[in-house]
């Protein structure tokens, strides 16, 4: 199944609550006709991702699951593959492993990102422990997009929905993947059901604060979003994408991000608007040759029934 005119639809289910709750939330997003739900995999903010997606795996029957993103870094390849097997065998091969270089999992302990070159070694080395299971690769920069484009199954680009930088990555992994079949292209983008987005987009603040901190300020100013945000923000916990207290994350990053700005991000970066303006946003995606979406909600600590339900009838 595809959810909207051909293009895969899924949701961000954080395991933020008892594995029950969670598995419930994907059960119902398949009820709603989503296509995917996919898992963050950070162990000093949520429930195991690996547990909550065998949770999910036994509460439902067609919808597909996966780790956006686990990490080479808090888990050995190994650790990664057993876990993977497991949870495929669950679902009845309705598995994919997302994997990335590990942010918000790395990051509060003291650790590293994994660099380019230990994220192309771990993805080899899962191939040989975990055959079969397909691997989405997390991506945003050049370096990594090659590496999804020449080994991935799947690549989930992290830059949202900005029709130019979609474009410039999906060129990028078309290159690297010369020779072989193109893996699948999920976009991952913030998305709400609104027919007031200067209202709703001012939620956006910490996350295109975010974007602008890691490296995206030149993608920001192609649009008209100029800003310097500070490497380090410390009046924020644990971080500005997942914040405890998302108003006081929001009080924080208008010291750098207007009003307009956090509009201009929604529009270009986001999925925001009305059904019918997400439809046609995702019409345009699907156009350029993205597989499917990978729809988030603003906050970490909420399962998103919101967003499900105000999308269901789109998905019917």
């Amino acid at each position: 199944m595809a959810g909207v005119n051909g293009l895969r639809v899924g949701l961000r289910i954080p395991p933020c609550a008892p594995v029950d709750e969670v598995a419930d939330a994907a059960r119902q997003a398949e009820k709603l006709g989503f296509d995917d739900v996919w898992m963050p995999d950070s162990q000093t903010l949520w429930r195991d991702a690996y547990v909550a997606l065998a949770g999910a795996a036994v509460r439902t029957e067609r919808i597909r699951l996966g780790t956006a993103v686990t990490n080479l870094v808090t888990r050995h390849p190994s650790v990664i593959a057993g876990a993977a097997r497991t949870v495929a065998e669950l679902a009845r091969d309705r598995f994919v492993l997302g994997i990335g270089v590990g942010n918000s999992s790395v990051e509060p302990v003291g650790l590293r990102p994994s660099t380019s070159t230990k994220l192309r070694t771990g993805v080899v080395e899962l191939r040989e422990a975990a055959p079969g299971i397909p691997i989405h690769i997390a991506a945003t920069g050049p370096r990594n997009l090659a590496i999804a484009g020449e080994f991935g199954d799947g690549v989930i680009l992290l830059a949202g929905a900005s029709q130019p930088l979609v474009t410039a990555a999906l060129e990028r992994i078309t290159t690297a993947a010369s020779g072989r079949a193109l893996p699948e292209v999920t976009v991952s983008a913030y998305c709400q059901v609104t027919d007031d987005i200067e209202r709703d987009a001012q939620a956006l603040k910490p996350v295109c604060a975010e974007l602008a901190r890691r490296g995206g300020g030149a993608a920001l100013a192609a649009v008209g979003i100029d800003v310097n945000v500070p490497a380090h923000i410390p009046d924020v916990h644990p971080d500005l994408l997942h914040a405890m207290d998302w108003q006081h994350a929001v009080a924080v990053a208008s010291a750098w991000i207007s009003d307009a700005d956090a509009v201009r991000f929604a529009q270009e970066f986001c999925l925001y608007g009305t059904t019918d303006e997400i439809v046609s946003r995702l019409d345009g995606l699907r156009a350029l040759g993205v597989s499917g979406v990978l729809l988030q909600h603003v906050g970490s600590y909420t399962l998103p029934y919101p967003l499900m339900e105000a999308l269901g009838e789109v998905l019917e």
